[in-house]
């Protein structure tokens, strides 16, 4: 195991030193391209809010800088190589900001968040810009004409973000839809949906800001790269952060995301974290709500799903019709490009979790190609990638189905509630639900060692 620091430099004039202990990695990220120009599509996310009448806070560039160090560290830290349990690693960031003072007075928070993200330890230092770079984002002019953005919503490409959308725009919204364009498939989806939306709705002014953000490999010298990105989470609440700052009025930043993936409830008793990332986990977002009070930031996060299954968004979304017409388009597969190397394209394969939970919430004429068609043609291996998650979702359904009350138990299990409890009620009533339909679509499958 060793411990990693990483220290983001502006300019090859930026010449800090970092003491470091004796167990300690120090790798440096450039955070500039040219001149004063961000790099890793920082400057051209201001270039194109700007395009749209938006300027962001100096402080909301902070946070775009030191998610850059996060989704950098992320990706580019080996879990396997540099952790004693093939997990947990140790992480110390030093970010050049434009008030160290405040950033430090929030450090506890992000850090918290960050733990609970990653599963790592994390730790936050902030210094001051150099003087070149004490001021980056340009002076809102003087008479500037009113953005017609009244809110800002996390665009994935995938169905949940999908039905997000559709239910802003189908209510009269003006969303700025926010993208990370990170590996192709999903760049491919996010493209392919917001084309379908503004085909759709020609008269509405909604817009995308699309940022690319991504490291080469090889920044943390003799260190394999990582591509578990539980990190990127960060990333996505950073950009829409960092976006709203831009409106005029405190802003709600909405990611969709239905109630039972945003809980994660371990599947299995060896599969702690194991539906996805804790992206809306009510926990994470309260800790970012912290954040945001203690920077300064008039803005709120919001998963407006928190309490619907994803069949039961499907079913409600403000315009079925574009929903069945741009579903196939949308991404859900944790890995689209596994089948590649029997010579497939990029599709969903199925059988993964994210997968099951979408076939078992959009409806029989869905027609997304799957790599694994009809899950009930024979039986699946349960100790492959192709029945292993059927059966643990079986198995989490037959414990809830035996003992219905166990739901207000293990909703706790991926992490505190103590923030909402007058949602424990209906948070283990959407992990039931969400339950019930994947036995639904499960139902006749069969699994068991082959």
């Amino acid at each position: 195991m060793r411990r990693h620091v990483l220290v983001g430099r502006l300019g090859p004039g930026d010449r800090i030193n970092i003491p470091t202990a004796g167990d300690e990695v120090l790798s440096k990220l450039d955070l500039v391209a040219s001149e004063k120009r961000l790099d890793h599509g920082i400057g051209r996310a201001l270039d194109d809010l700007n395009a749209l009448g938006l300027f962001p806070t100096e402080v909301a560039v902070d946070l775009l800088i030191l998610a850059a160090h996060v989704h950098a560290a992320d990706t580019r830290i080996s879990r396997a190589t540099e952790s004693q349990d093939a997990w947990t690693r140790e992480i110390r960031l030093v970010v050049p900001v434009s008030d160290p003072v405040r950033w430090t007075t929030a450090a506890r928070e992000l850090r918290r968040a960050l733990d609970f993200l990653t599963g790592d330890r994390w730790s936050l230092g902030f210094r001051s810009r150099p003087t070149k770079f004490a001021t980056i984002v340009r002076p809102t002019p003087k008479l500037p004409v009113a953005p017609p953005f009244n809110g800002v919503s996390l665009f994935s490409g995938g169905l949940d973000s999908l039905i997000g959308a559709i239910d802003v725009l189908q209510g009269g919204g003006t969303p700025l839809l926010v993208s990370h364009a990170g590996e192709g498939a999903a760049s491919t989806a996010q493209e392919a949906c917001f084309a379908g939306l503004k085909a759709h709705y020609k008269a509405a002014h909604f817009e995308r800001l699309r940022v690319w953000m991504a490291f080469q490999k090889g920044l943390i010298k003799s260190v394999k790269s990582e591509d578990t990105t539980r990190g990127r989470s960060f990333l996505f609440f950073a950009l829409g952060v960092f976006a709203g700052t831009g409106l005029p009025n405190p802003f709600t930043l909405r990611v969709p995301e239905n109630g039972l993936i945003a809980l994660n409830v371990p599947l299995d008793v060896l599969r702690l974290g194991s539906l996805s990332t804790r992206t809306t986990h009510p926990f994470y977002i309260a800790r970012w709500h912290d954040v945001l009070d203690i920077l300064g930031i008039a803005g709120r996060i919001e998963n407006p799903y928190w309490n619907k299954t994803k069949g039961e968004m499907a079913a409600a979304c403000a315009d079925p019709a574009l929903l069945a017409r741009l579903a196939p388009v949308s991404l859900s597969c944790s890995s689209p490009t596994k089948g590649r190397w029997q010579g497939r394209s990029v599709e969903h394969c199925g059988y993964c979790v994210p997968c099951l939970i979408r076939r078992a919430a959009l409806p029989p004429g869905d027609t997304t190609p799957y790599t694994v068609p009809d899950l009930s043609a024979a039986p699946l291996d349960s100790n492959s990638a192709k029945g292993a998650q059927v059966r643990s979702f079986q198995l989490a359904i037959a414990r809830v189905k035996a003992r219905p009350e166990l739901a207000r138990l293990l909703i706790h299990k991926p992490g505190p509630l103590a923030e909402a409890p007058e949602r424990i009620d209906a948070l283990a009533g959407v992990y039931r639900r969400g339950l019930e339909e994947v036995a639904r679509l499960l139902a006749g499958v069969t699994t068991q060692p082959l």
